[in-house]
């Protein structure tokens, strides 16, 4: 028998998990309204548990656990998944690595065992990690020419300093070029634990076959210890860099918010009411009345241990200094009264977000993974629904005075001008460094 026992909830309506005695915790969810499986695993181990000298590891990890296990080679692996006509893909965020796999529900168990191969097993060969280091290394070369992921990683470096969330998923060419076999190994080894570690299957499946596979395949994981970091102070600040050939200049500002585990939906609702569709405040003044952006967007990005709330805008360099004083004000304006119907849009339009995530079975089984790492449960689907419908004016309104209270971080790139550092200083009450 699989040692497997039921996990104990805070709230009864948590969505069921099973945790094995090692700690590795599983979800099974039955979806007969979905013609095809999703399979992931979920390692609580991304850019935010590395040392600085480390930075990007878990990036080059991910990458190279499809290029061997001990009984299959890279094309082994592909070819494997592609028989079946499965996908099987992964990805690094700050918090967590995931992989998964997408085929039939007929070949749910076969692709648990694929992808446990891979995550358990892999051997991540001397030869294929030198074959690797270019495609990495390219990647970081693209990101570093879009003035875009520019602002975004300067951004996070002025949100947290030298933190390891202020620092880049992807590494840096210096890392990337440097990491060895046995550094990934070594890392693999102490991050890689059954406390660390979710595995879910969501489609029309066998419950009890998938939690029996699973099991299988990650019963003699070590436990380990749980990944965790010291919530990062936010610091705020500004950073501008320019990018030689851009036309346009690329902002993004922003705050710092609850994290996940406050188990508080007020950002993500406040993310809409400001920026969520063409009739929000951000598109529709800034954008549609006057004219001062070809793109604006806003969100509220909640993890394990921090959370930001960014807006991000695209413009000539001309209208910079409008674009600040117009977004100034805005902010304010919100942190002094909230519309009732404006909120009430905001609330809808998360809702039907929400719903539209019971059509995306990767990012269903992925929010309830997140929510074990971070929570200790899954919440279930009428919770969230439940606590995006009751945040009321007031608790967003506060929210905004608490951000304006602890002072943005602003990165600003592409066409920059010299005086677009000190408009932004100056406008946004920005410490300049």
């Amino acid at each position: 028998m699989h040692p497997i026992r039921t996990a104990r909830h805070a709230r009864n309506d948590a969505l069921p998990h099973v945790t094995l005695a090692n700690g590795v915790r599983l979800l099974a969810i039955r979806a007969p309204g979905l013609h095809t499986a999703s399979v992931s695993v979920f390692v609580r181990s991304g850019s935010a548990h590395e040392p600085a000298r480390d930075n990007g590891i878990s990036h080059v990890i991910e990458h190279m656990a499809f290029k061997g296990t001990p009984t299959r080679d890279a094309r082994r692996i592909n070819l494997d998944a592609e028989r079946l006509g499965a996908d099987v893909n992964a990805h690094t965020d700050k918090d967590h690595t995931a992989y998964y796999m997408y085929g039939m529900p007929r070949d749910t168990v076969a692709m648990i065992g694929m992808l446990g191969d891979i995550v358990r097993h892999a051997t991540y060969p001397e030869a294929e990690l030198e074959r690797e280091r270019t495609v990495l290394l390219a990647e970081l070369a693209d990101e570093q020419d879009d003035p875009v992921s520019i602002a975004y990683r300067l951004f996070d470096e002025a949100s947290f300093g030298a933190h390891p969330v202020g620092r880049p998923v992807i590494g840096t060419s210096r890392t990337i070029s440097r990491f060895t076999r046995d550094d990934l190994v070594r890392h693999v080894t102490r991050q890689y634990s059954g406390a660390n570690v979710v595995a879910g299957v969501i489609g029309d499946i066998e419950p009890d076959a998938a939690l029996a596979a699973m099991a299988s395949a990650f019963e003699s994981m070590p436990r380990g210890e749980e990944n965790t970091i010291d919530p990062p102070a936010f610091t705020g600040g500004l950073r501008v860099r320019r990018v030689t050939g851009s036309s346009q200049t690329h902002l993004v500002a922003g705050f710092p918010i609850p994290s996940m585990r406050a188990d508080d939906p007020t950002a993500r609702v406040a993310a809409a009411l400001l920026g969520e569709g063409m009739s929000s405040p951000l598109l529709h003044h800034l954008r549609e009345r006057l004219g001062l952006v070809y793109h604006a967007d806003c969100s509220a990005d909640v993890m394990d241990s921090w959370g930001q709330f960014m807006v991000e805008a695209s413009t000539s360099p001309a209208n910079v200094e409008a674009l600040l004083v117009e977004l100034a004000r805005i902010l304010n304006d919100h942190a002094a009264r909230i519309d009732p119907a404006e909120l009430r849009r905001a609330r809808n339009q998360v809702l039907v977000a929400r719903l539209r995530t019971l059509e995306r079975a990767g990012r269903r089984i992925e929010d309830a993974a997140l929510d074990l790492f971070a929570l200790g449960r899954a919440r279930s689907h009428d919770e969230w629904l439940e606590r995006i419908a009751s945040v009321t004016a007031l608790q967003v309104r506060r929210l905004f005075e608490r951000m304006l209270a602890a002072g943005p971080a602003v990165a600003i790139t592409g066409n920059v001008r010299p005086a677009m550092r000190e408009q932004a200083a100056r406008l946004l009450a920005v410490r300049n460094p």
